[in-house]
């Protein structure tokens, strides 16, 4: 033992020290051998944090990455406007390029697809990992990507900006029936241009949808100019509602750094439901993975009924939008068909809520939640008749298990399990706000005696 350092030790050293220079924001690293060829391409959303990383003497980056530390010479970063940015540009980099790690990652595992449909007359947006489905043929396919969640974060981040659809709705322009469609929760949140419900011509709807395809192939300073000068054309021809679009998309996508990190804290949950401490987005995936779901958690509804032996029974449904309150699609009903039966009130509830579901006239949210055990879903699966969300689950309170219809024994999860956190917390806000409620009305019944 000499105990100086080896030549690969002195490599490492001096890498640390060229990470530890890197710009504390978001990007694309690409970390390369000694004849300059790219072994490897990530994103981050500190370069300096995440390429430090991989230079400390206790690293281990699992089976197939490990091997890769000793061929490691040099690092070239690409700086980028945000993490929605560098999605982009490591998922072109990796396809053009294909390194040779990035490709023994992908050797046992299918990564995700964006999809835009772009032959229907109002294209659709998706994350999937077949692109080459029937539905998706023809359209027009970006990857693959190497992480769904991160991929997920910025297509609802971007969903701000240019309102493109994600439902599955096959969508008629022509068909009548339109005009009495209630858009969903989307629209209402000035993430959907509501094409289902025809809020939005067909040709204006094309125009985002280029938008948007223009904006995932080029950089944001790019597309900044040429909206403004798409902007000042429209506004020179006197078309003052497409200029008005223009520029709220245009200083939505000035905004998008600020929406982003807007998106990890948790300034829009209220004091209500502060007992949920994690990002709710995990807890929204955690969920979809429990309970199997293809697609995406968007939207949840939680129902509850509050009574005293059968006195002044109420129910109450709140609505959470990305794992958020969204107090605008509240709601509260007095029961009248049963008083001291759980059931009956559930089922009357939920009759009430998804009414218009039921007729075909709007759509149901991705999961509805029942506060009871398997009588109680059983009763709400009854009321909803023949239609279904992605999935209707019941939670109990004493044991805290999962029902989900059409599965015969419960889930139950750890305590610290993020997606039954999220489910608790929903379910609490639902009780709160049904026990609310059920106050108002006993005191009312007092003062008027």
């Amino acid at each position: 033992m000499t105990g100086f350092p080896t030549e690969r030790e002195n490599v490492r050293l001096r890498l640390a020290a060229d990470a530890r220079r890197l710009p504390d924001q978001p990007g694309v690293y690409l970390l390369k051998d000694g004849s300059d060829h790219i072994l490897y391409i990530g994103k981050a959303s500190s370069l300096r944090s995440r390429v430090s990383s991989y230079f400390t003497r206790s690293v281990d980056l699992g089976p197939k990455k490990q091997i890769m530390l000793s061929d490691i010479e040099s690092i070239d970063v690409i700086e980028c406007d945000g993490e929605w940015q560098a999605l982009l540009v490591e998922s072109r980099l990796i396809k053009d390029t294909r390194p040779r790690y990035n490709e023994l990652m992908t050797d046992d595992k299918t990564y995700p697809y964006l999809v835009i449909t772009t032959r229907e007359s109002f294209p659709g947006v998706y994350i999937t990992r077949t692109p080459g489905d029937e539905r998706f043929r023809k359209g027009r396919v970006f990857g693959p990507f190497t992480s769904s969640g991160a991929l997920r974060d910025a297509l609802q981040l971007l969903q701000r900006v240019f309102r493109y659809r994600t439902c599955h709705l096959d969508i008629d322009p022509d068909d009548p029936r339109n005009e009495r469609f209630r858009p969903c929760l989307l629209y209402a949140i000035q993430q959907c241009s509501g094409p289902c419900a025809n809020k939005i011509s067909q040709q204006a709807y094309r125009s985002d949808i280029d938008r948007f395809i223009r904006f995932l192939g080029s950089k944001r300073s790019a597309m900044i100019k040429e909206l403004r000068t798409e902007m000042q054309e429209a506004a020179g021809e006197r078309d003052y509602e497409q200029a008005a679009v223009l520029r709220d998309q245009l200083r939505a996508i000035e905004k998008l750094d600020e929406r982003e990190k807007d998106r990890h804290t948790m300034a829009a949950w209220q004091p209500e439901v502060m007992a949920f401490t994690s990002d709710p987005s995990h807890g929204l995936r955690s969920l979809q993975r429990v309970l199997g779901l293809d697609a995406p958690i968007r939207w949840l509804e939680a129902i509850d009924i509050a009574h005293l032996q059968g006195d002044e029974t109420v129910g109450s449904k709140v609505c959470f939008i990305d794992g958020r309150p969204f107090r605008e699609q509240y709601r509260r009903f007095k029961v009248r068909t049963a008083q001291n039966d759980d059931y009956a009130a559930i089922a009357e509830v939920v009759s009430r809520c998804y009414r218009n579901a039921r007729r075909g006239q709007e759509l149901l949210p991705d999961v509805i939640l029942i506060d009871g055990g398997r009588g109680q879903l059983s009763a709400a699966a009854a009321a909803l008749g023949e239609v279904r969300p992605q999935a209707l689950i019941s939670l109990a309170k004493r044991e805290e298990l999962i029902h989900l219809e059409g599965v015969s024994e419960p889930y139950r999860l750890g305590r610290e399990n993020v997606g039954l956190k999220l489910c608790q917390a929903i379910r609490d806000e639902a009780h709160r706000f049904a026990q609310h409620y059920h106050h108002l009305l006993r005191t009312k019944r007092v003062i008027d005696h």
